[in-house]
């Protein structure tokens, strides 16, 4: 079920609220132009800075439209466990197919304190769930053997690796078995990522240019190698330039030149320089999109 492009969902503000009319439309968008899945609610939706009712109901938004065509991976952590349940169990009830729990962020648990994290949540919620890896934001690391270990749950079926360590991959398969879904976190290794082992890349750039993210997956998986890496250089630019200022400040601005939002962001982040601008223009002009 979870594979290939699985786009990273901003979520669109209107005058300060989400809105609502915009992310529908963008997430059909997204459906028609042939991505994977969705993820609605995490880092690029800016979750940080949504309420807890903002949060639920931005899930059900995606949800109504995805309608079961492609699988939706509701972000539901937090560095809270208690929190990070309670909207797990949102995802459950709105009918998600799994939930992306982030690894606690400053907090700094130990491993043990990642295993009791995720077990608390796993045992308290039937819902599949991938743990979210990702030391540049949360600090912490999960080792290998933590995440072998929490692959032995039943609902834990997998991983969104943002590491951008190229072994991890292949150490993961060895130590949590080939059916542990790894999925890239990391839009520029997602080639490399596929062939150590993993199976898609939950992608930034899939907001902008959905079609040719899901083409290089798809010609990756059907073995034709020269055509997804010729696609990948296309869109090498973006992967770069969309994170020249914090995620998702770049992909916004990218989404309100193709007329899909506004580029707004909440705070504290800033609006996107003008410099950052002329890097995002160029990007999208390489890529073929502008």
């Amino acid at each position: 079920m979870f594979k290939g492009s699985v786009v990273a969902l901003i979520t669109p503000f209107k005058d300060g609220r989400v809105d609502e009319t915009a992310f529908q439309s963008f997430v059909e968008w997204q459906i028609d132009q042939g991505t994977d899945g969705l993820v609605p609610c995490g880092t690029t939706g800016e979750s940080p800075t949504l309420s807890h009712e903002e949060h639920k109901r931005v899930v059900e938004l995606c949800l109504e439209v995805a309608k079961g065509r492609v699988p939706v991976i509701a972000g539901s952590g937090s560095n809270s466990t208690e929190e990070a349940i309670m909207l797990t169990k949102h995802a459950k009830e709105a009918g998600a197919d799994a939930g992306l729990v982030v690894t606690p962020y400053y907090n700094k648990p130990t491993q043990e304190g990642l295993k009791l994290h995720y077990k608390a949540i796993h045992d308290e919620v039937d819902l599949p769930i991938f743990i979210y890896n990702i030391p540049g934001r949360s600090v912490i690391d999960m080792t290998v053997e933590t995440m072998a270990e929490l692959s032995k749950l039943p609902n834990i079926i997998g991983v969104k690796d943002a590491t951008a360590d190229l072994a991890r991959p292949m150490l993961t398969k060895l130590a949590a078995g080939e059916d542990f879904c790894q999925l890239s976190g990391e839009d520029a290794t997602a080639i490399p990522f596929l062939a150590a082992g993993g199976v898609g890349c939950i992608s930034v750039t899939a907001n902008i240019a959905p079609k040719m993210c899901a083409d290089m997956q798809r010609l990756f998986r059907e073995g034709d190698l020269a055509g997804a890496t010729a696609i990948n250089d296309k869109l090498l630019g973006l992967h770069t330039n969309l994170f020249c200022e914090s995620n998702p400040v770049p992909a916004k601005y990218a989404a309100s030149l193709l007329g899909k939002c506004a580029p707004d962001c909440r705070l504290p982040l800033a609006p996107i320089s003008e410099a950052g601008k002329a890097k995002v223009k160029a990007a999208l002009e390489q890529a073929g999109l502008l």
